[in-house]
């Protein structure tokens, strides 16, 4: 049963990991976006797409980082992923941003059905997982409420 449990908290952190990754693609994508932007909206992105990711991002870490602690699993450290080459121009950064959002929200909504993080037992890291997929909630919508004005 100690096996079991081992290869489920594994498989655990390793999932966590994976949305945390596409979270951090999104903040690159995001932070390439912004320097795009004439001020007024480039503040608007900051507000309503990059602080909520940046929030859950780290969010992602330190539930991350905490579930292995816990535990006595080999952690990983979270590196910002290379910054995107603008080529696809803001629409497509901010639309890159939002599937990956999108994934990582999936990602982090199976692995709670799953109910792999109630059976190995850790409050703290299902209300983490919670916090994440609150703070990212809805960014698809605020995205695309964004990229309406573009290229009119």
């Amino acid at each position: 049963m100690a096996y079991a449990t081992s290869d489920a908290r594994r498989d655990l952190l390793k999932a966590l990991a994976g949305a945390t990754d596409k979270l951090g693609a999104a903040l690159a994508a995001l932070g390439v976006a912004y320097e795009q932007l004439d001020e007024p909206t480039a503040d608007r992105l900051e507000d309503e797409l990059f602080g909520p990711v940046q929030k859950a991002y780290g969010r992602a870490q330190r539930a991350y980082a905490g579930f292995a602690q816990r535990y006595g699993l080999p952690a990983r450290t979270f590196r910002a992923p290379a910054a995107r080459l603008p080529s696809t121009g803001v629409k497509g950064l901010i639309e890159s941003a939002a599937d990956a959002v999108a994934e990582a929200d999936d990602e982090l909504g199976e692995l709670q059905d799953s109910m792999l993080p109630v059976e190995v037992g850790d409050p703290e890291l299902r209300a983490g997982l919670a916090q994440v997929r609150e703070l990212v909630d809805g960014f698809g919508i605020r995205a695309r409420d964004l990229l309406r004005g573009f290229g009119r």
